[in-house]
């Protein structure tokens, strides 16, 4: 498996405005549109959904995750769906 390093304040930034799912240490998801991240890269999302072992637990609405707590965060997999809907960010977008 290759592995290679990757600076996450261009990351995050590349993200922002973008659907994520951010994964905790403690094996919740969300799922949201990354608003901003700040220098300690704490996270915003907006229309975020809640996953616990894989199911829909609940939508959240406006979000701050604390930096400490994220496990990853990358692009959700429907990004191109989201993008078609003209970027509304439907719930039923953002399920997988």
């Amino acid at each position: 498996m290759a592995q290679f390093i990757v600076n996450p304040k261009p990351f995050l930034a590349d993200l922002t405005g973008k659907i994520v799912k951010v994964r905790l240490k403690w094996g919740m998801e969300y799922q949201g549109k990354l608003e901003s991240s700040d220098a300690y890269m704490n996270l915003q999302l907006l229309n975020t959904e809640e996953f616990i072992d894989g199911q829909l637990a609940g939508y959240l609405g406006e979000v701050l995750i604390r930096c400490n707590n994220v496990l990853y965060i990358k692009a959700a997999e429907n990004q191109e769906e989201d993008e078609e809907d003209g970027g509304r960010g439907d719930a039923s977008a953002m399920r997988d």
